[in-house]
């Protein structure tokens, strides 16, 4: 299961602690019960949590396929950080260890990394190999609808 991602909520600023998986759900604050904005930030998702997380995803996801000791991996990191809060509640981005979550890597055919691939409503829309810029990225997440 993945970390949870802390979403503050943009009408009383309330931060909440929300699974990727119940992204699905539209999760609303815990205090004031206003619907939360999904995104800002990438989360982390595995082999355990990818079908609900990112397949069943209420906006489209931009997932990295990546390992920590990858160096073109590193440097689409803050590429993806950038998109990631630009495209707050638009689109998400989510990050797949290929090495702690090899099911899901070998699910979609990952064979080299950063693979960069556009899901929407369960189907796989882009997918990029490598370091791309950012404009590539941010073309990427628009043919989804998002941005």
């Amino acid at each position: 299961m993945a970390n949870p991602v802390i979403l503050a909520c943009d009408a009383c600023g309330a931060k909440n602690r929300v699974p990727p998986s119940r992204f699905k759900d539209r999760p609303v604050c815990g205090r004031c019960k206003a619907p939360l904005p999904l995104g800002g930030d990438p989360f982390e998702v595995g082999d355990a949590d990818f079908q609900s997380a990112v397949l069943e995803a209420p906006l489209p996801v931009l997932v990295d396929f990546w390992a920590p000791w990858c160096g073109p991996c590193q440097v689409v990191a803050p590429v993806l950080r950038e998109v990631a809060r630009e495209q707050k509640g638009k689109a998400l981005v989510a990050k797949v260890d290929v090495d702690a979550s090899p099911r899901v890597a070998a699910q979609f055919a990952v064979q080299s990394i950063p693979t960069l691939v556009l899901f929407r409503g369960g189907l796989e829309l882009d997918r990029r190999i490598g370091a791309v810029p950012k404009e590539a990225v941010l073309q990427m997440v628009a043919r989804a609808g998002g941005g």
